[in-house]
């Protein structure tokens, strides 16, 4: 799958372009001294696992924790995102941890897969809402939209599409999930396909 394509899927399956992808056509964000410290620490990476895994999770195939998503996740945040974007990310794992304890009584590391799907597939519908509107201002009074709060995309909408990006640009997500081919390598413009064949990693 090329990552043009990907990046396709990722707006199609959260109705937002990737946030932080400006980063891959101007090159890295410029780090201030605050951007130099690490934003996340091992609890942060083991609970951003839980939710890749729960976004992603290993069923015949690898999931998110088998690729590692969490620590990865981390990194694109800390080098790909500008400084609103860090804090709207942070803020979200916050507010991500307050619906559990206001809902389950309990932080999202204890609860059950069940209970787990079910308050992320509320958060996907609440962000679905957000980039709906988000979408119409843009299309309608782009002006204003600059400094915006209730603007900015909803934060599961960020988890969620580095969750796939990161997985599916991971070794794991591209060699046994997606099938890959090493390049350079014998060409077949005849190559068989059966419906439902998984797509291709390049």
């Amino acid at each position: 799958m090329e990552r043009r394509d990907l990046l396709k899927m990722i707006a199609a399956a959260t109705g937002l372009a990737f946030v932080g992808g400006e980063a891959w056509a101007a090159g890295p964000v410029a780090k201030t001294a605050a951007a130099a410290k690490p934003l996340f620490g091992a609890g942060d990476i083991m609970l951003l696992d839980e939710i890749a895994e729960t976004i992603l999770p290993r069923t015949n195939t690898p999931g998110a924790k088998d690729a590692g998503c969490g620590a990865q996740m981390a990194v694109m945040v800390q080098d790909c995102y500008d400084a609103k974007q860090q804090a709207l990310f942070v803020a979200g794992l916050a507010a991500l941890q307050a619906t559990c304890k206001q809902q389950y009584q309990r932080d999202f590391l204890q609860l059950t897969a069940a209970e787990r799907t079910a308050l992320l597939t509320q958060l996907d519908k609440d962000a679905s809402a957000r980039n709906a509107a988000i979408a119409s201002n843009d299309s309608t009074n782009v002006s204003n939209r600059k400094g915006d709060a209730s603007l900015e995309p909803h934060y599961f909408t960020l988890l969620k599409q580095l969750s796939i990006f990161v997985f599916f640009t991971s070794k794991v997500g591209a060699t046994e999930v997606l099938r890959y081919v090493a390049v350079p390598g014998r060409y077949d413009g005849a190559m068989p396909y059966k419906k439902g064949d998984k797509a291709w990693a390049t």
